[in-house]
């Protein structure tokens, strides 16, 4: 009896073991190497700054690209459908979000009939971002030949890692057109942003020798997903220059790099001598991020920002933000809540030069635990373009005062602050 009382708590221990083991590497918030302010040395237009961009932190800045901006899903999924629809080689897909619904059959439909017309296709979905895709939606993409994958699907050699998710938005079609941006294969995003049903986003279609760096960031998961790797020309053709807009795909992931973006942002807060304007879905900002934007302000640099008002899918994610203003506010920086519908956007624009836009939130969890892709454009008819499009979405917004933060109701301030707790997880 006292034999398999002890082999039963030997059995216990040992599972228990496995799963704060499990636990402890899932939230773990991965490599974490800055530790102090990042200076400012020199400003965006400076062409040590472009060097430190596309050297330091990795990314080759690439000439010769164009650059469309597309606003909401009566622009967005039109393009991405009609480029996946011109297929002759290749498409490369991943995503976070994919459901079922008419605009995830748009998707797939055009998806299988490519890959039926002979047309390799590959698509990468997050297995968390994907659950609302209907088992048979996914049975008629294989079945079609495209080649799915679920990223961090639960098995026993992933148990460490199901906190990682891809979060990246990437398509690349033939090798020679790409797209990234906010937006995911949801009805959510269908439409004009016209009411609270239908969401605020941007993305973006790129042309031009920037692809390439497109197709490898892809090929990055693509290859831990599955242990394949696309390397023929018809994945990476040559490409001829496009346009005159310089450009760079950025990404970051806990495997290998998972500061490089946050350091991105960092010294590109850090150059900034005259404006920041950023929207971002998901504000949720550390300490490091709070001090860079304080200094910012405090050199002259006049900052205004954009998150999600009332209608947020995460409602936690807008508390935990709202509890982190206070210093922010204080320093002057102008805080706007956008009032129509949910506020999907990531785009930052420093001294209308730099734009930086793609999957990454202002957030710890962007930051060290998904995998992101954010492309840098350094131009500043661009930046122009993106301003006045910043500046219409600020007037669907409402600012929120100094005097108006600090007078919220006691209940809030503790459930707000009880919230910013959780900040390194969301």
């Amino acid at each position: 009896m006292k034999r398999h009382f002890s082999i039963f708590h030997i059995i216990i221990a040992i599972a228990l073991t496995a799963v704060v083991t499990i636990l402890v590497a899932n939230f773990n918030e991965g490599e974490k190497k800055i530790q102090t302010q990042v200076e400012s040395l020199y400003a965006v237009t400076d062409p040590q700054f472009l060097r430190s961009m596309g050297v330091l932190l990795g990314p080759t800045i690439m000439e010769g690209n164009k650059v469309e901006h597309l606003e909401n899903g009566r622009e967005i999924f039109p393009s991405m459908l009609a480029a996946i629809r011109s297929a002759k080689h290749t498409i490369t897909f991943e995503t976070y979000i994919y459901w079922s619904g008419h605009i995830g059959k748009a998707f797939s439909d055009a998806l299988s009939e490519r890959a039926r017309a002979g047309v390799k296709v590959h698509v990468l979905l997050d297995w968390i971002g994907s659950a609302k895709m209907d088992d048979e939606m996914l049975a008629r993409l294989r079945d079609s030949g495209v080649e799915v994958e679920r990223y961090h699907e639960p098995h026993w050699a992933n148990l460490t890692r199901m906190n990682n998710r891809t979060h990246r938005k990437l398509l690349v079609v033939d090798g020679q057109v790409a797209f990234t941006g906010g937006v995911g294969i949801a009805d959510l995003w269908d439409g004009d942003a016209q009411d609270k049903d239908h969401w605020r986003d941007s993305h973006f279609r790129v042309e031009g020798p920037a692809v390439s760096e497109f197709q490898a960031v892809f090929l990055d998961n693509w290859v831990k997903a599955n242990g394949r790797v696309l390397h023929a020309a018809e994945y990476f053709p040559h490409i001829e220059p496009k346009g005159k807009v310089l450009a760079q795909m950025f990404s970051s992931s806990p495997t290998g790099g998972s500061e490089s973006m946050h350091l991105m942002y960092l010294l590109s807060i850090a150059s900034a001598r005259q404006t920041i304007l950023l929207a971002n879905s998901y504000f949720v900002p550390d300490d490091l991020s709070v001090d860079a934007l304080v200094a910012a302000a405090r050199r002259g640099v006049k900052i205004r920002i954009i998150t999600p008002g009332k209608y947020i899918d995460t409602e936690i994610v807008r508390r935990a933000s709202r509890a982190r203003w206070g210093r922010l506010l204080e320093a002057g920086i102008e805080i706007h809540e956008y009032q129509p519908t949910m506020f999907h956007c990531k785009i930052m624009i420093v001294d209308g030069f730099l734009v930086s836009t793609g999957s990454t939130n202002f957030d710890n969890r962007s930051f060290r635990l998904n995998d992101e892709a954010n492309l840098n454009i350094y131009d500043a008819n661009f930046a122009e373009e993106m301003t006045a499009e910043f500046e219409q979405d600020v007037a669907r917004s409402r600012r929120i005062t100094l005097e108006e933060w600090k007078s919220r109701p006691l209940q809030e301030k503790i459930f707000e602050h009880a919230m910013s707790l959780f900040g390194k997880q969301l």
